[in-house]
């Protein structure tokens, strides 16, 4: 059913607070729809301000910069999550549509929130310990080991966790991280990992992407594959769990959510990113509508498009160790001779080991094939 609410239609500007890759691939989708964009990001080389209209080179507590927003936009969103929640309550509190909203930004900025609120909506969760300060480590530890300790705040791609097999290791990490608020879970038996990326709008319309199974290098996405290869029961599970953290959120937009597929097939949420993710960068190639034109979407008061599969697809990403140390470019000929193979690049200007430059869709008839063909790339760049 479609909202009774009027609908923000082109050529509306748009405003988003970041202006990494995401922002770069969300201002891109608003160009193609007709849409202006305005990019508030402190980068004077932020890879979104390629296709903005507007690049507001500021920091996102910036008051002047707020307000051009709030005085020029029809509606604001985000590209990651560390932005400053505060500055999008303010702009909601200028009567702007904002998505997602500041207190979901809040809760996905701080794992013990995070964790907390997804046990309480009744999903599962791994055994975890809300490490608030070095007494939480004090008693039984057994039913969180080994663990990760994980730093509740400013932790992604790997970064802030310990891996932790006795409670006198976890001590030492915590004390290591300065006594930080920290997390400490409970390690699981992984069968494998997957995400599901889901839309809804203000008026409880939701879709989700089919499931991707996700590998990961040190921490960092390397190859998503889709369809997921579990069976399609847990498939399902894991986007109606999707869908019902979303509705518990009373979350606006796209928001992805991590999933743990464990030895039995029971599936436990890892984590949430309120906005698209990286391991939905297939959906540029491989859906009818994008995880990008579903953000701009769900932001104006759209019906969210389908998000059928077109083809099996797997996603590489492309990080800066694929650069020669001289900065040379990787071989794109091995890319661009092959026609089921579409690459995009982040125009960031400086490669570095770890650093998100690009990825690369291989589509095909099955997953498998797709995986075969973006391994042999890969090893060829």
């Amino acid at each position: 059913m479609m909202s009774n609410t009027k609908p923000i239609l082109p050529p509306a500007m748009l405003g988003i607070l970041g202006g990494g890759q995401l922002g770069r691939m969300f201002a891109a989708a608003a160009k193609n729809m007709g849409y202006g964009v305005t990019v508030l990001d402190p980068d004077n080389h932020a890879p979104a301000a390629d296709f903005a209209d507007v690049h507001l080179c500021k920091s996102f507590t910036d008051p002047a910069a707020l307000q051009y927003m709030a005085e020029h936009c029809a509606a604001i969103t985000t590209e990651f999550e560390n932005v400053n929640a505060d500055s999008m309550r303010w702009l909601a509190a200028q009567g702007i549509p904002v998505s997602p909203s500041g207190d979901c930004v809040a809760i996905a900025q701080d794992r013990i929130a995070e964790k907390t609120f997804i046990r309480d909506a009744g999903l599962d969760v791994a055994p975890f310990l809300a490490v608030k300060n070095a007494a939480s480590l004090e008693g039984d530890l057994s039913a969180y080991l080994p663990g990760i300790l994980k730093t509740a705040r400013l932790g992604y791609d790997g970064k802030g966790q310990v891996r932790v097999k006795t409670a006198e290791e976890a001590r030492f990490a915590h004390a290591e991280m300065k006594h930080q608020p920290c997390v400490l879970e409970k390690m699981m038996p992984l069968a494998a990992e997957v995400s599901v990326i889901v839309t809804r709008t203000r008026a409880g319309e939701v879709a989700s992407f089919p499931v991707a199974e996700n590998e990961h290098v040190n921490g960092i996405l390397d190859v998503s594959i889709v369809p997921a290869r579990v069976d399609n029961a847990v498939a399902e599970r894991a986007r109606a769990m999707a869908m019902q953290l979303a509705e518990k959120l009373d979350y606006i937009g796209v928001m992805a959510v991590e999933f743990f597929v464990l030895d039995g097939g029971e599936l436990v949420i890892n984590e949430m990113a309120p906005r698209p993710h990286n391991s939905g960068h297939y959906t540029l190639d491989a859906t009818l509508t994008s995880q990008f034109e579903q953000q701009v979407r769900a932001m104006c008061g759209l019906y969210p498009g389908k998000p059928d599969l077109l083809k099996p697809t797997v996603m590489v990403n492309l990080l800066g160790d694929v650069w020669g140390e001289d900065g040379s470019e990787p071989r794109w000929e091995v890319l661009m001779t092959a026609p089921n193979t579409k690459l995009h690049l982040y125009g960031k200007k400086q490669a570095r080991p770890g650093r998100k430059m690009g990825h690369y869709n291989v589509l095909a008839e099955t997953a498998q094939d797709a995986l075969e063909q973006a391994n042999a790339i890969k090893e060829t760049l």
